[in-house]
């Protein structure tokens, strides 16, 4: 176990130290900087361009600010902004707790959902309701995320809040009234991503259980007299977890890169609106601590899915 963890440890290091230097290099290749919004402005002159170069550290080389970008990350610092000039850590604790809510929210209900489907059909299979559910499944699985908020957005524009995660006219709300109005600006966001993650938690858990469900060790329980329902939650079910939990795992790291399309289309706060935004700006501070943030998150949570293998099936380790 101790062998096991020190290599996935490494294996963790390696690949976040990597991913921070591409997204160092990968947002200076691109023409122009963040310094090139300035020609916009009326009366910018090429002095101020030049002072704004020298105070954003563009005007040193390449490797310079490389090297300036991994002592301040040591130190914990990300560096600020270029657009408001507050420090980039800031920003992300500010964007991170208005996206936590809503796609916390939305893996959950995705994950519960897809875990049911996939045991329904599974235990159904070949019947309609195994059909029905596959092809629904299926189909939200093919459609583009942002395909599914713009026909939500269409289509409950009128009844539901469709932008913000709060009414900017409701003043003087109580504590209660306030969650109630969250709750509802959540509501379409939320249903745009358990639509699109559910369909592959259930299309994964009913493969796994169909697999599971034909083994020997399934027939010889049913031999022995075992009741149905004990035979699927405590043999199939956990036996058919492994490919559900490396699902899972990547789900709740990449939702949160994923999600920038339904902030969006939704005018959500979040960390993908402010990803967004800072490409647009040539933000480089915002967008490799927005991009280093997710980074860590798919590899730490990719970490504990392995711990978790180990876990369940020792041999993983041989």
């Amino acid at each position: 176990m101790r062998g096991y963890l020190w290599k996935r440890t490494l294996f963790a290091a390696v690949t976040i130290f990597v991913a921070l230097t591409v997204n160092f290099v990968l947002f200076r290749v691109l023409p122009g900087d963040a310094v090139s919004q300035i020609s916009r402005i009326p009366n910018a002159s090429p002095a101020m361009k030049e002072a704004l170069r020298a105070e954003f550290g563009l005007d040193k080389p390449v490797f310079e600010q490389y090297l300036r970008y991994l002592q301040q990350l040591c130190q914990g610092n990300l560096g600020v902004s270029y657009t408001n000039r507050q420090p980039v850590l800031d920003n992300l604790i500010e964007a991170f707790g208005n996206t936590v809510p809503m796609v916390a929210t939305g893996t959950l209900i995705a994950i519960v959902l897809g875990i049911a489907v996939g045991m329904f059909a599974a235990l159904h299979r070949g019947s309609v309701g195994d059909h029905a559910a596959t092809g629904i499944a299926v189909l939200f699985y093919a459609l583009p995320t942002q395909f599914l908020g713009m026909m939500l957005l269409i289509m409950f524009a009128g009844t539901l809040p469709s932008v913000g995660m709060s009414d900017p006219f409701a003043v003087g709300l109580s504590p209660g009234e306030q969650l109630l109005d969250l709750a509802r600006h959540m509501i379409l966001p939320v249903a745009t991503l358990v639509l699109t993650l559910y369909a592959e938690s259930a299309l994964i858990v009913r493969s796994a259980m169909l697999e599971t469900l034909g083994e020997n060790y399934i027939l010889t329980a049913r031999a022995k007299g075992l009741t149905r329902r004990r035979i699927v939650w405590s043999y199939a079910l956990r036996n058919a977890a492994l490919p559900t939990i490396t699902q899972i795992a990547l789900s709740l790291g990449t939702i949160v890169g994923g999600s920038i399309l339904v902030e969006v289309i939704f005018s959500w706060p979040g960390v993908g609106r402010a990803l967004y935004d800072a490409v647009l700006q040539r933000d480089y501070p915002m967008l490799q601590g927005g991009f280093l943030a997710i980074t860590v998150t798919v590899v730490v949570l990719n970490y504990l899915a392995d711990i978790l293998y180990f876990r369940l099936d020792p041999r993983i380790s041989q």
